[in-house]
């Protein structure tokens, strides 16, 4: 039987390899293959069970087996920049194969579902995959309690402009912040108080006082690998905020789109602390790539049918051939492996960032973070150097940074911080980028 199993995958093999069978096409059927090779039918389906499980071939149900296709992989391309500034996923990251794999793998199992209108809450069997996945996050909810949305960015407009119970309209958001919820509630009119965040978190009195002054509906939050902090927030912040929110009405949003790349699994989200006063947010485009767009949002009762609701008439459903197909990219243990690639590739860069900013930040002017994890960190900069005339000295060298103007609310004084991201940044080339980078500031500074 082993001698027999072999032969089938590596025959099976050698044909992709050589063009004799093309990518989508249908495989022999597993009685044809058993006569062929004079074997049980079983040591068939186990090839092929092996086959699929190196993503070679997929099975499509009362159909057969079909050659995965080749052509969607993208080669390495070499890099001679450095860019610290882009806040999208590596492409080189991206699962091409694996994806198209289960797209394929959708369109055959849910034929006769996906091409029409699906639910505004979600597919019903990606939900109950959600409700068994978001437990490695310390979330723990049940498919009614979700909704899945087109990103994170489809949640945030919708709780920003629905009614909430208390009647309550202002939005309060940390300084530095996300920039297209500014964006958000500038375009809206939305009223908008900001609250200063650093390295070592926020004043949880002002947080109190800010709560108790009356108007403030929701408290958007990253905790975890905040962006462009790139920082976490301790324990005993996130049970206070907790606390704060039950204490004075509000509701916390709390957007943890990068929780897949979390190197410390008993680090808890504030939801696990009060769900009943926090939407938790997840997004899959960071960990696999942004054309996605899916999110999932975890409501509190309350909440729940007016989101509902304002998602019906926003966009009726998310898209079901994306939910079809990263159910099953979950459900087959890709999601996990690739999870795993991804946190360890990109833990690596901002660890070597962070080690490289020790070494060559001799300054007794810049600040930087030590920030292990995720994907941003910062530095702050003196008020008297020129952040832009930085920016360009720096694009000589190949080396992109961004400022930090754009996540503070209008009306405000941005601080001189400069985003630093490893999304796309060279791993072999972060430590010089670095010297490079502080010997840049070092000659502005002293000019």
């Amino acid at each position: 039987m082993t001698r027999k199993f072999a032969t089938i995958q590596s025959d099976i093999e050698w044909q992709m390899r050589e063009g004799a069978i093309r990518g989508g096409q249908k495989l022999p059927s597993v009685r044809e293959l058993a006569d062929r090779y004079s074997c049980s039918k079983s040591t068939v389906v186990k090839a092929y069970a092996e086959l699929e499980k190196r993503h070679l071939v997929y099975s499509v149900p009362q159909s057969g087996y079909y050659a995965v296709a080749k052509n969607g992989d993208i080669a390495p391309k070499p890099r001679t920049v450095v860019d610290f500034a882009t806040a999208s996923p590596d492409p080189e990251l991206f699962p091409y194969r694996d994806f198209q794999h289960c797209l394929n793998k959708a369109i055959d199992k849910y034929r006769n579902d996906l091409f029409l209108y699906g639910t505004p809450q979600g597919l019903p069997s990606f939900l109950n995959v959600l409700s068994k996945h978001l437990p490695d996050s310390q979330v723990f909810a049940r498919p009614d309690e979700m909704v899945v949305t087109s990103g994170v960015q489809q949640a945030l407009h919708l709780l920003a402009t629905m009614p909430f119970p208390s009647g309550k309209r202002t939005v309060l958001l940390e300084q530095p912040g996300y920039h297209l919820l500014i964006r958000l509630l500038e375009t809206h009119g939305i009223p908008a108080l900001g609250i200063a965040r650093d390295e070592q978190g926020i004043d949880l009195d002002r947080l109190e006082s800010l709560f108790r002054a009356g108007d403030v509906k929701m408290f958007y939050t990253m905790p975890r690998f905040h962006n462009p902090l790139g920082t976490c927030y301790s324990e005993r912040t996130k049970k206070a905020i907790a606390e704060l929110a039950a204490r004075y009405d509000v509701y916390v949003i709390e957007d943890d789109y990068l929780a897949d790349l979390e190197t410390e699994p008993k680090r808890d989200p504030i939801h696990a602390y009060d769900s009943s006063r926090t939407v938790y947010l997840k997004s899959f485009s960071k960990i696999l790539f942004p054309g996605l767009r899916l999110g999932v949002a975890v409501l509190p009762p309350p909440l729940r049918e007016t989101f509902k609701t304002y998602k019906q008439l926003s966009d009726y459903d998310s898209s079901l051939l994306s939910q079809a197909a990263l159910e099953i990219y979950m459900q087959n243990g890709m999601f996990d492996r690739r999870r795993r690639k991804i946190a360890a590739a990109y833990h690596r860069r901002m660890r070597l960032l962070t080690e490289s900013l020790d070494t060559y930040n001799d300054t007794g002017y810049v600040r930087h973070a030590n920030v292990r994890s995720g994907v941003h960190t910062h530095l702050v900069l003196p008020e008297k150097l020129n952040v832009a005339d930085l920016i360009r000295k720096l694009l000589p060298r190949q080396i992109i940074v961004k400022d930090s103007s754009s996540c503070f609310l209008p009306n405000t004084d941005p601080l001189p911080i400069l985003k630093l991201s490893v999304f796309q940044a060279a791993e072999d080339r972060i430590e010089d980028s670095a010297r490079q980078l502080m010997n840049a500031i070092k000659d502005s500074v002293t000019k």
